[in-house]
């Protein structure tokens, strides 16, 4: 990894300098925890911060991942392909992931998909045209013993009706 202090500018000039400085601070202090060596492992970390820092993995994003534990763009680009939890792209300011596996879809999930699909305007992963909101089909979150599951920005919301879907998207704001 390359030796540097929170907030030094790094390899990537196309990022706003607080939030690069936001993300070494929060970095750093989890690369102390691995060997000199081996922080490429910290790759998950490094992405999920920069998510949260910059609102999604922008190549400049990912640039600055790799920068930071030392290994080329390439890498971080793969990791945070492959992994669906990962926005590599723009998303609303709220996400909404809604279970549509086996469990769910028995108990009514498809049906509030689709709802909602028709009242937001958009398909699986679309974000409504006020950036409000994405809706996305995921597959098991593993809930199955109180299904239907969502999502809203990470927390689990379980025995879904589409009236209590409703009620919890037209508190989002």
């Amino acid at each position: 990894m390359p030796n540097r202090e929170p907030g030094s500018p790094g390899a990537v000039k196309d990022l706003p300098a607080e939030g690069v400085q936001r993300f070494d601070a929060e970095l750093f202090p989890i690369l102390r925890r691995y060997p000199e060596d081996r922080k490429a492992s910290a790759m998950l970390p490094a992405l999920r911060i920069g998510e949260h820092v910059f609102g999604y993995l922008s190549p400049p994003v990912m640039a600055l991942a790799a920068d930071r534990l030392g290994v080329s763009p390439a890498r971080a680009q793969e990791v945070a392909t492959f992994y669906v939890m990962f926005n590599t792209k723009p998303v609303g300011r709220h996400v909404v992931e809604i279970c549509t596996n086996v469990s769910c879809c028995l108990t009514g999930a498809d049906r509030i998909f689709r709802a909602l699909k028709q009242k937001l305007g958009v398909e699986n992963g679309g974000t409504t045209a006020d950036g409000l909101i994405t809706l996305r089909e995921v597959e098991c979150l593993g809930s199955c013993g109180t299904a239907p599951a969502m999502l809203v920005d990470e927390e689990m919301i379980e025995q879904l009706t589409l009236q209590k879907v409703e009620k919890i998207l037209g508190s989002l704001g």
